[in-house]
């Protein structure tokens, strides 16, 4: 296990198998790094699908994600946290992806800033993941809109700036979101702000939640 404690937040990162239970792992993390017993974790799912941490006070947060062989997750205290995991494999449909999902100002500086195929495919991806991390702290993860928010597309080894945002994600500067490479061939992005989030027509409390095999959103 890799770990890395980025502000409030501590991350954690396995390698993983397609198909793999993300619950193994996640929990036993979760309850070294809590100081309790794997029973004594109650997650939740809300309305959205999104899962949350009860039964430990201070409001604790958690997220997860991975993609290809790895598995990232990420846990607060007294935040709203989401995390992404992107293997960076190529993408030849990424400016058609672009057009299709993100605002028009970032399209437009993808097409024109890049050097070459491989440099458009890494800042695609670097603003997806930062676009994802977000909206998995808001709880509406990418049925929220990709297009809700602007970043400033930049080059490899740097993170992402939030520029502008739906109000339902409170002001840019709320946010704070860091980008790095876990391990070579992979990008991950935390994103975590204090602020109140109640994604938009959410009622009603969740079921218990059986973490699921995929991405936490």
């Amino acid at each position: 296990m890799n770990t890395l404690r980025i502000g409030p937040v501590e991350c954690a990162w396995w390698p993983y198998r397609r198909g793999e239970n993300a619950q193994t792992r996640v929990r036993q993390w979760l309850a070294e790094a809590l100081g309790i017993a794997q029973s004594a974790l109650i997650l939740r799912r809300d309305p959205y699908g999104r899962p949350r941490l009860d039964g430990k006070p201070g409001g604790h947060d958690v997220n997860w994600s991975h993609s290809g062989e790895w598995l990232i997750a990420a846990y607060v205290v007294g935040a709203a946290v989401g995390i992404d995991i992107e293997w960076l494999r190529p993408r030849p449909k990424a400016l058609a992806l672009a057009q299709r999902f993100f605002v028009a100002e970032e399209t437009a500086a993808l097409a024109a800033e890049v050097a070459d195929a491989q440099d458009l495919e890494q800042r695609f991806t670097r603003l997806w993941c930062a676009k994802e991390a977000v909206l998995k702290a808001h709880g509406r993860g990418l049925s929220f809109g990709l297009d809700k928010l602007r970043f400033t597309v930049v080059e490899e080894d740097r993170t992402p700036q939030l520029l502008a945002c739906d109000s339902a994600l409170g002001l840019p500067e709320d946010w704070r979101i860091h980008a790095w490479t876990p391990v070579p061939g992979y990008l991950a992005t935390v994103a975590w702000t204090e602020r109140n989030l109640v994604p938009r027509s959410a009622a009603g409390a969740g079921n218990v939640l059986a973490i699921d095999q995929t991405s936490a959103r």
